[in-house]
């Protein structure tokens, strides 16, 4: 399946200020894949390690971490010559030793003619970079997503779709409405399948939402298990009581993080821990109050105030225990969920596309869902579930910060209209 990671993965391998790659992001999402795939087409070789499989493989870097030491050794266990610009180095599960990660610096400045990749989930938790040095300022780092809405549409062999969303987007004419209606459908699948690339390999090849379910069931224990793994004792039953409530939160009318709603006299110094665990493994993404529409809005952010999403729609269904036909006809028993699964969405594929997403809040209550930095503007977002698409709060916003525009994501065919860009759905990869 295509996957937009191997276009920057292209880009790195030709650049002449290439260093050794850090590619971060939560489990499932395809890491592992992506690079096999990407090192057997633009490589001689690849010399592909893995922690987890792979116990003893510390040893050699507990011993030793320059690189005239470790490739002689490495080329030895891969049984593989490893050949400066010809092979791929692949560390896999790299958050299992710390001293790998260490040695990254040293491939950067004795070794930079060797091509070296780390993988790994939980980096941002499971590194202890107290005892171990990071190699700040010696590595590129990439986070890897889940699929987005358009790698998904590809997986499903929808190419022509997608041209004609992307030239409707630009145009901000509508799409006929036979299309309309058909990528409206193929939005509620993404709803109940998400991006896990297992999971929408499944759904391209046999259209059974009861064999993705129990795919999803299984990466969700695997999260459960992570967080008793990778955390402290005391820290573990907080961190599944946040995780649990996240749904709860998101089918509330205002989705902004409660304490409360987790334990009754719940404080933020009890629980932010956890909340910062399930952000840094990529489990979740904070989204927080913008308080002064100003650039640089990370300078204006309350972090007080913030949402929680999860980052693959498909596991939030399934952790909602959410029945598929209800999310494909959008039956009324779903109705208080909608509207946080439509801001969840419309979160990731923002995320995915590589901008830092905010919310406004005026002090009466009017509330604009994303602000986000478009081709050095400050653009807001307003996000419906269906076509009733009033939104008062984004005039208040537009009387008061006068953007160049505003977009409207909602299940409305394109167009353009009030100075707002009318965006549906489904096409919020295009933004």
């Amino acid at each position: 399946m295509y996957r937009k990671i191997s276009e920057y993965l292209a880009e790195w391998k030709e650049s002449p200020n290439r260093k050794p790659l850090i590619l971060q992001g939560a489990r499932q999402v395809g890491k592992t894949y992506a690079l096999l795939e990407f090192g057997r087409n633009n490589y001689d070789n690849v010399a592909y390690f893995n922690f987890e499989t792979d116990p003893k493989l510390a040893d050699t870097f507990a011993e030793n971490i320059s690189p005239a030491y470790l490739l002689p050794i490495l080329s030895h266990i891969a049984g593989t010559t490893i050949v400066s610009e010809k092979t791929l180095i692949i560390l896999d599960e790299v958050q299992l030793c710390e001293r790998a990660l260490t040695s990254l610096k040293y491939f950067c400045e004795e070794a930079p003619q060797y091509h070296i990749i780390v993988a790994g989930s939980l980096l941002g938790v499971a590194v202890n970079r107290k005892q171990f040095s990071f190699p700040v300022g010696k590595v590129d780092i990439k986070t890897m997503y889940p699929m987005d809405m358009e790698e998904f549409l590809l997986a499903l062999g929808e190419e022509s779709l997608v041209k004609e969303m992307r030239r409707h987007f630009e145009d901000d004419t509508p799409m006929p409405s036979a299309l309309h209606d058909s990528a409206m459908q193929l939005y509620r699948q993404y709803l109940i399948v998400g991006g896990m690339p297992e999971c929408v390999q499944q759904f391209a090849q046999t259209k059974d939402y009861l064999l993705v379910r129990h795919t999803q069931d299984t990466i969700l224990l695997g999260y459960l298990d992570d967080m008793s793994k990778y955390n402290t004792t005391n820290e573990i039953k907080k961190t599944r009581l946040c995780y649990d409530n996240i749904t709860v939160q998101l089918s509330k009318k205002n989705t902004r993080f409660q304490y409360k709603l987790i334990k009754k006299g719940a404080r933020a110094s009890e629980f932010e821990n956890a909340i910062e665990w399930l952000s840094l493994s990529g489990i979740v993404s904070q989204v927080y109050r913008a308080e002064q529409i100003k650039k640089p809005l990370e300078n204006y952010k309350d972090i007080d105030s913030f949402k929680i999403y999860v980052s693959d729609l498909g596991l939030l269904c399934a952790k909602k225990e959410l029945n598929a036909n209800d999310v494909l006809y959008m039956v009324e028993d779903i109705n208080e969920f909608k509207g946080g699964m439509a801001e969840n969405y419309v979160n990731n594929q923002l995320v995915m596309n590589g901008y830092h997403t905010y919310y406004w809040e005026s002090d009466r209550g009017a509330e604009v869902d994303f602000i986000i930095q478009r081709d050095g503007k400050l653009i807001p977002i307003e996000v419906k579930s269906a076509d009733n698409t009033k939104a008062k709060s984004l005039r208040i916003y537009m009387d008061t910060f006068k953007p160049e525009y505003a977009i409207k994501l909602s299940a409305k065919n394109f167009a353009f209209e009030d100075n707002k860009k009318i965006v549906p759905l489904y096409a919020a990869f295009c933004i």
